[in-house]
């Protein structure tokens, strides 16, 4: 077959996204929650699928989960918008407040899809390097932001691989600091709390973005959140497509935040498993000293830096043990306590 169309540069050599595919015994490699819905929450699921109306567009604003969000978070609905996962927002983002040339500020180490999202909408990606710790440099960050111009600044806090976070003040500097829209990823907040999404209406220069993927427990719906004040919203809104998110999704995820209690116990358990596993590697490292680092954790998961991670990460898999393998470290994500003892084992004898 003879054609005369070829696809642009700007995506023919794309690959699509491929997680790790097998079974394994245990799965830490996808900062999932490891808790599953109790049946009384399954229960009010399924009681309003059953009330959904399938053959009718869903709700173009998800009034309902989003007011449901808000009320869990202490902010107005009005500033609440829903996408599918975080990913959607982000891409949405992009494409909307940024103009072909323009440039957008990103972080190094961090969530690899920003970076991907800027290629598509054709604008310049500036890294800004962390420094040797993992942790950010917030002046020279400003500095960047101010000397390029730059339109857009999009980072994670606490940060996806490296778990460490900014504190409060820190990212209030950021954004009083520069003239661009700053996209604040909070998809591990939860698990911490220096979160500014009670402060995205006092800016006119933030966009707060959650998930329910993590702390909730609810990542097979792909549900996310954009926060910010009146105008931003409002754009965000225009420029989204009209019924994004699925009648399913919205009512499933409406059921379960009408939880906030049994939500809080579920964040605590994460938290406590989290803690528990950094314990567990910091008494291995006593046992193998200067075999690893491993970094200060505020999110779900740990991150160890090692020579050989590839080889431990492949015994690892041999053992039915799935994690991340991100480089020259491996990103750990927190299980049930007998998951955790048993990565721990896995890891002493492979160390």
């Amino acid at each position: 077959m003879i054609s005369l169309y070829q696809l642009n540069s700007k995506i023919r050599d794309l690959k699509p996204y491929e997680p790790l595919e097998g079974e394994y015994r245990i799965r830490l490699d996808a900062n999932e929650s490891f808790l599953s819905l109790p049946t009384n929450v399954m229960s009010k699921m399924m009681d309003a699928f059953a009330y959904t109306a399938f053959n009718r567009y869903p709700d173009p604003l998800a009034v309902d989960v989003c007011r449901r969000f808000a009320e869990y978070y202490k902010i107005r609905p009005e500033i609440v918008t829903a996408g599918n996962g975080s990913d959607e927002l982000i891409s949405v983002l992009m494409t909307a407040f940024l103009m072909k040339g323009d440039t957008v500020l990103t972080l190094s180490p961090d969530f690899s899809m920003y970076r991907f999202y800027s290629s598509l909408v054709e604008v310049r990606c500036v890294d800004v390097v962390k420094k040797s710790d993992l942790t950010i440099d917030v002046d020279e960050l400003i500095s960047v932001s101010n000397q390029t111009g730059a339109k857009m600044i999009l980072f994670s806090n606490p940060c996806n691989p490296t778990s460490v976070g900014l504190t409060r003040g820190q990212v209030r500097k950021i954004i009083r600091s520069v003239s661009a829209l700053v996209v604040l990823d909070e998809a591990y907040m939860d698990f911490w709390d220096q979160s500014l999404i009670q402060e995205a209406e006092q800016y006119d220069n933030l966009v707060v973005l959650r998930t329910c993927s993590k702390a909730f427990g609810l990542a097979a719906l792909r549900l996310g959140f954009a926060v910010a004040n009146k105008t931003i919203t409002a754009a965000v809104r225009a420029v989204k497509s009209p019924y994004n998110v699925n009648s399913a999704t919205q009512s499933a995820a409406a059921a379960v935040l009408s939880y906030p209690r049994l939500l809080e116990r579920a964040i605590g358990k994460i938290v406590n498993s989290r803690i528990a596993l950094s314990q567990g590697l910091q008494q291995l490292l006593k046992k193998k000293p200067g075999r690893f680092i491993l970094y200060p954790s505020c999110t779900n998961f740990v991150l160890i830096r090692l020579a050989d991670a590839r080889y431990v990460y492949e015994r690892l898999l041999a053992k039915g043990i799935a994690v991340r393998l991100m480089g020259d470290s491996l990103r750990i994500t927190a299980g049930a306590p007998e998951e955790n003892t048993e990565l721990l084992a896995a890891l002493e004898q492979l160390l």
